[in-house]
C-alpha cells in the first residue's frame, strides 16, 4: 500500500459515472486517465497544469487512451480553477503535489498557489464532494509547502468540512501523505 493506491482505492468508492472531476495536477496524465475511466463518457475532468510539457503528455496519454473527449487539458495554475467550473459543481478534486515526473524537478508546486487552489476547490465541490491531495515533499521542493499545508488544512471550517489528514507511519523517508477534504460534516 502506498499513497497512490490508497488514493486510488477512495477515488474508485467515490467517483460515479457521469461525475465533474478536477485533476487539478495534471503531470503526466496518469490520473487523468485513470479518472475518465471512473467516470466514463458521460461524465468530464478538467486537468490542469502549468508546464507546456505536462499539458501535451496529458494529451497524448488521454488521446492513446480514447478519452480526448470526455477531459479538457488546460495550461494554467490550479489556483485559476474557477474560472472553468461552477460553485457547487464538481464531485472531486484530485492534487499531487511536487514536481512533474521525468520533468524538471527546480519546477513544483508551492503552498501560496496549492493554498489558494484548494480554497477555490472547496467552493466548486458540491455537497458531500471529496478533495484527495497527495502531499509529496522533500528533495528539491523541500518541506516548505508540506509544513504550511499541514497548518492550513487545520484552519478549514469544521462546521462545512471533514479533514483527514493520514500518515505512513512506519516509512522511512519522506512518504507522501494523502489529505481527504469532504465537503458537509
Amino acid at each position: 500500500m502506498n499513497t497512490l493506491s490508497l488514493v486510488h482505492q477512495q477515488l474508485e468508492l467515490f467517483i460515479r459515472p457521469g461525475d465533474c472531476i478536477i485533476d487539478a495536477t495534471a503531470g503526466n496524465g496518469r490520473d487523468t486517465v485513470f479518472l475518465c475511466g471512473l467516470t466514463g463518457a458521460t461524465g468530464h475532468v478538467l486537468a490542469f497544469d502549468i508546464q507546456q510539457q505536462a499539458v501535451e503528455n496529458t494529451k497524448k496519454r488521454l488521446e492513446e487512451s480514447g478519452w480526448s473527449q470526455t477531459a479538457e487539458v488546460i495550461l494554467d495554475s490550479h489556483a485559476n480553477m474557477a474560472q472553468y467550473a461552477q460553485p457547487g459543481s464538481v464531485d472531486c478534486i484530485v492534487f499531487n503535489l511536487g514536481w512533474l515526473p521525468g520533468g524538471n524537478h527546480t519546477i513544483f508546486t508551492h503552498a501560496d498557489s496549492t493554498i489558494a487552489a484548494i480554497e477555490a476547490g472547496l467552493t466548486l465541490l458540491r455537497d458531500g464532494g471529496l478533495m484527495c491531495v497527495s502531499i509529496y515533499y522533500g528533495g528539491a521542493s523541500g518541506y516548505a509547502e508540506r509544513d504550511a499545508l499541514l497548518e492550513y488544512v487545520k484552519t478549514i471550517d469544521p462546521m462545512q468540512y471533514t479533514v483527514l489528514v493520514t500518515q505512513f507511519a512506519n516509512r522511512m523517508g519522506d512518504p507522501p501523505i494523502p489529505v481527504f477534504i469532504i465537503k458537509g460534516t
